[in-house]
């Protein structure tokens, strides 16, 4: 099956000279959650605004549900929808009015039933009446998101959904994206909440000074890059790690009163076999110990700072 969005040698030079994409290629598949990435200035909203036809892009080609961006822009476009980073709403409008405003700006006809269906699917249909400025934070963020789904699109955009949600009306959002993927919509986010990626990706790209440095299965990339640790905690505190254990790079805590030792899960030894004897040589004991999987973020900060 034909990827529903597909990218090919994108690049973008300003006429500053400073160029925001080298040459991305991407595919992503219908019916997923693909989350982007990246530090500030990376080329996440860059290559978001290529696609959705906002910015033009210096090379390269994108097609979405097998049209051309250039060519077929109008047929395009109507595939996608945008939900942009800064609230940018007539505050004086009401809920209902401006969902429906937006279907017809993409020359859709007049439809109240799908209007109806997409504010109830966000749980707005009860504010249906109201206008924006009296909505919520996060009320409004979801007004955004019906807009961006007013005219039907496969394919939804989201640039930083839950920046400045507080945690509760973050995983409200999260559900809702979730849903909204199982209806069908592809959903493509950026975010600076390592957590979010962790939590909804199916997979996820990593881009840095417009380069797209990997795209992987969420599952797969933790497997890969990921490391855990193992925290001895000793019967005993310590001053310092004995010289007989340098080899294994131990980190003491402050109190001395554990050990952690960081491997590599793919590595063919993890070494703590080795570990257990020389620490019995030493006459080191430990009365408990548990281990911890590496995080999406700390995946994410060591291959930003591998690339510098």
């Amino acid at each position: 099956m034909a990827p529903v969005l597909s990218v090919r040698g994108l690049s973008k030079v300003y006429a500053t000279g400073f160029e925001a994409l080298k040459s991305v290629d991407l595919d992503i598949e219908k019916g997923e959650i693909f989350a982007l990435l990246g530090p500030n200035g990376a080329g996440k909203t860059t290559l978001i605004s290529i696609i959705c036809g906002l910015v033009n892009a210096s090379q390269g080609r994108v097609v979405i549900g097998g049209h051309d961006t250039v060519d077929a822009f109008r047929a395009a476009r109507e595939m996608v929808g945008l939900v942009p980073q800064e609230l940018t709403t007539d505050q004086f409008e009401k809920v209902q009015d401006t969902v429906a405003f937006s279907r017809g700006l993409f020359g859709k006809p007049k439809d109240p039933a799908i209007v109806e269906r997409v504010l109830k699917d966000l749980s707005l249909w009860e504010k249906r009446a109201n206008q924006l400025r009296t909505l919520s934070g996060g009320m409004k963020r979801r007004v955004m998101i019906a807009k961006a789904l007013a005219h039907e699109p496969s394919v939804l955009f989201l640039d930083e959904p839950t920046a400045g949600v507080d945690v509760e009306l973050r995983r409200d959002m999260w559900e809702v994206v979730r849903q909204l993927r199982d209806s069908g919509v592809t959903i493509i986010l950026t975010t600076h909440y390592l957590e979010e990626a962790e939590e909804m990706a199916d997979r996820i790209g990593v881009i840095s000074r417009g380069e797209l440095m990997l795209v992987e299965e969420k599952a797969a990339l933790m497997r890969q890059l990921g490391r855990k640790r193992l925290t001895l905690i000793l019967q005993e505190p310590l001053d310092t790690v004995p010289e007989g254990l340098a080899g294994y790079d131990l980190a003491l805590s402050e109190d001395g009163s554990e050990l952690v030792y960081t491997y590599d899960t793919q590595a063919e030894r993890t070494g703590i076999t080795s570990l257990m004897t020389d620490l019995r040589a030493a006459e080191i004991r430990f009365k408990d110990l548990y281990t911890e999987q590496s995080s999406l973020e700390e995946i994410f900060v060591n291959l930003v700072r591998e690339r510098r």
